[in-house]
């Protein structure tokens, strides 16, 4: 295992954020972890970052710790039964390229998922979702590093706590954990999604009158093309706000003097897409030097060139502050800010 100083991280992180770390290594095993975690406690007692696609974390500053680059690989069927297939994918696997594993093998489930940035490790951390699907919808179990007594721990889907772009990994139990692999559970009579979003709207373009996983894979990867940077063009990470969830109350007060605003139903609570809101305080296509706000999608937020990461923290808190002003709603961000 190699330790390199001063280790720049620009192209490890999906803003393209010119930061540097301290230490970094990069560990493809268990036994690397493991290494790496008693190596700090015995020699160096450093802050510790675990990376995977660097796609939810934004650095405002060099990271004055010790960052680690997941880089477990491996996806494989670990069993079936008469419902469900178990697909087992480690941590440093990148989405996308999981999903696209699943299509290519016909296992439904994560066809709504296509083209989210970032790696399997991520996607509980997360419950990572759109389109209408989540994690927490096709989870089974996962396995994690317990960074305090060097164990291998087993979770399944309650002592994950999922919430919406939520898990205990994010909460209570937040650094404390590594997550090496995930399970998934893929029906094998699944019961596809296509009502959320522009999708079958998409599949009518596309001529497609009976959904396949295959299709509706390809539907949501034009959709995401057409209105999302590239973070290898753009750096970006995606969605930079969570979509606001409100009372049914607080949203017909609005819908009285925003009679336009829309709304998804969301467990007797109403979901108020956080773009819209954005573009309604006219921030869509805003740039100010190299931080932006995404021109075909408000909800993102960019950095053309140079950007610093406080220039595009900066940024989100007016918009914070804006649709605050505005609708009375707060939003929260869905980046990680180092």
């Amino acid at each position: 295992m190699l330790i390199f100083e001063n280790h720049p991280l620009l192209t490890l992180n999906s803003f393209a954020i010119d930061a540097k770390a301290k230490y970094f290594t990069s560990i493809q095993s268990i036994d690397e972890i493991a290494e790496v975690v008693k190596k700090n406690k015995k020699d160096l007692n450093e802050q510790l970052l675990f990376l995977g696609g660097g796609s939810n974390l934004l650095f405002t500053k060099d990271f004055n710790g010790w960052v680690i680059k997941n880089d477990l690989k491996g996806i494989e069927l670990i069993k079936e039964d008469e419902n469900y297939f178990y697909v087992k994918a480690m941590a440093g696997e990148n989405w996308h390229q999981f999903v696209m594993y699943c299509v290519d093998h016909n296992y439904a489930g994560v066809e709504n998922l296509s083209l989210i940035p970032g790696n399997i490790g991520a996607s509980p951390m997360q419950n990572i979702g759109a389109y209408g699907v989540e994690i927490k919808d096709v989870f089974c179990e996962l396995e994690a590093y317990n960074i305090e007594d060097q164990q291998l721990v087993t979770f399944n889907k309650s002592d994950c706590e999922f919430g919406y772009r939520d898990s205990v990994f994010k909460t209570r139990l937040k650094n404390k954990f590594i997550i090496t692999s995930v399970c998934f559970q893929l029906p094998k009579r699944p019961k596809y999604n296509t009502k959320y979003g522009a999708i079958e709207k998409e599949l009518e373009l596309m001529n497609i009158s009976t959904p396949t996983i295959q299709a509706i894979s390809n539907a949501v990867i034009q959709i995401r093309q057409s209105k999302l940077p590239d973070p290898l063009k753009i750096g970006n990470a995606g969605s930079f706000f969570k979509n606001p969830v409100i009372s049914q109350a607080k949203f017909d007060a609005l819908k009285l003097t925003f009679p336009n605003i829309p709304s998804f139903p969301n467990n007797h609570l109403v979901k108020v897409p956080a773009g819209w809101l954005i573009e309604q305080c006219g921030w869509k296509g805003y740039r100010k030097k190299d931080a932006g706000c995404y021109t075909l999608q408000a909800l993102v937020l960019v950095n053309y060139g140079k950007a610093t990461g406080a220039e595009i923290v900066e940024l989100s808190q007016e918009i914070i502050e804006s649709v605050k002003d505005k609708f009375g709603i707060e939003l929260e961000r869905e980046v990680n800010i180092f």
